[in-house]
Formats: C-alpha cells, sequence, structure tokens
C-alpha cells in the first residue's frame, strides 16, 4: 500500500487519469457530433468519429508521453507489465486512472455536453465470436504500432504519437459499424457504467487483453532484442 500510495505513483495514476479523460473525452464528443450534427449519419459522420478518437489518443501521448509512457488503455499497460516494462504496482495505479478518467469524461459529456441516450456505449453489430476476433485484431495493430514506436528504445519516439494515432484512425474507420472498433476496455468502461448497458461488455475487455498479450509477445520475441526477451513474463512488483 505504502508503494501504490507513493508520489511517483500517484503523479502516474492522474497522469493517465488526465490523458484518458482527454481521449475519451474528444472520443465521445465526436461521435456526439457524428450523431447529432450529420443526419443521416453516414460516411462523414464515420470519419468525424475516427478522427475524434485518432487525434485524442495523439494528443493524451503528447500531453504525458514523458510522464508514464501515455498508456490510456488497460489493454496496453497489461501488455506492459507482461512484457517486463512497468511494475505491476504501478500498472495498477495507471489502470485505475485510465478507468477514472474513463468514466468522468462520460459522465461530464452525458451532463453538459450531448446528453443522448446511451451516448459512447460500444455495442455488437456482428456475432459475439466475431466481435471478440475483431478486437483481438484491432488491438493487436495498435499495441504492436506502440511496442515498435514508443516501449522498443530503437524505435521512433518521435513519430509514437503519429503513428499511434493514425492507427486508432483507420481502425475505427474499418470497424465502427462492427463493434465500434474499442481496443481500448476503459473507453468501453466509462460508457458502459454511466449508461447501465453491460450487454457483450465482455469481448470490450478479453479481446483488447488478449490481441495486446500477443502483439506485445510477438514483436518481443521477433524483434527483440535479448534484454527485452529476458524481461518477457518477468513480472514485478515495483512502482518503476
Amino acid at each position: 500500500m505504502n508503494e501504490f500510495v507513493s508520489g511517483n505513483n500517484l503523479r502516474g495514476l492522474m497522469a493517465e487519469l488526465i490523458a484518458t479523460f482527454t481521449f475519451v473525452f474528444m472520443g465521445i464528443g465526436a461521435v456526439g457530433a457524428g450523431l447529432s450534427l450529420i443526419a443521416p449519419f453516414d460516411t462523414a459522420g464515420l470519419v468525424v468519429i475516427a478522427l475524434g478518437h485518432g487525434l485524442g489518443i495523439f494528443l493524451g501521448i503528447v500531453v504525458i508521453g514523458r510522464i508514464t509512457g501515455a498508456h490510456l488503455n488497460p489493454a496496453v499497460t497489461i501488455a506492459a507489465i507482461i512484457s517486463g516494462n512497468v511494475g505491476i504496482v504501478r500498472g495498477f495505479s495507471f489502470i485505475i486512472g485510465q478507468l477514472t478518467g474513463a468514466v468522468l469524461a462520460t459522465l461530464l459529456l452525458d451532463q453538459f455536453v450531448w446528453g443522448i441516450d446511451n451516448l459512447g456505449v460500444h455495442d455488437l453489430n456482428v456475432q459475439p465470436a466475431d466481435g471478440l476476433v475483431i478486437e483481438v485484431i484491432l488491438t493487436f495493430f495498435l499495441v504492436f504500432t506502440i511496442f515498435a514506436t514508443a516501449i522498443d528504445k530503437r524505435g521512433n519516439l518521435a513519430w509514437a504519437p503519429i503513428a499511434i494515432g493514425l492507427v486508432v484512425f483507420v481502425d475505427h474507420l474499418i470497424a465502427v459499424p462492427l463493434t465500434g472498433a474499442s481496443m481500448n476496455p476503459a473507453r468501453s468502461f466509462g460508457p458502459a457504467l454511466i449508461h447501465g448497458q453491460w450487454v457483450d461488455h465482455w469481448v470490450y475487455w478479453a479481446g483488447p487483453i488478449i490481441g495486446a498479450i500477443a502483439a506485445a509477445v510477438t514483436y518481443l520475441l521477433v524483434f527483440g532484442t535479448k534484454e527485452d526477451q529476458s524481461k518477457l513474463g518477468a513480472i514485478n512488483l515495483s512502482t518503476e
């Protein structure tokens, strides 16, 4: 508990909370714009939603990347823990910040901005098994890109926000009509909690987490250094 409430951990928690709040507020806010300002909802609305999420993740990474690495996503944090890049205590504090930021963003949007029923709630337009596979694939693309650009010390860190934002943008173009293109349990959790909508919610945890772990393991085994590979699975309890 002392490690969890340390100043370093609390700063990380707050950084992830603020950045995830920014991402979710912009992403769901764009959904509101797509539904309210573009009638009937068409390709332009889809692009608005994809841009909102892509730019939201871009800004979140730019703002707090130097503090926590800018996960903004429990699946990314879990992949970082599995790969030995984040201690489990610090990672747990990140996830609390991410979920809290997503809930607060959804609540404020619901109360003061759009006020649309079930705004931002992810639901499936495919069978749950198909939705699970889609979310695994989408998240694999996202987390593989994160490891290649942001986590691997040999990656081009300056390009990481742009590359990650583009992946989120394109993934939304592909899958908004199918699953909502979550890739992020926090993004799904906030609206589900505020609006009380939990149908098939498990897909939006299982899919991203499976995809994230698969991407991390694949990247490290194929492209990682021996040092990176030696850390794989070496979960620690540190706050680093």
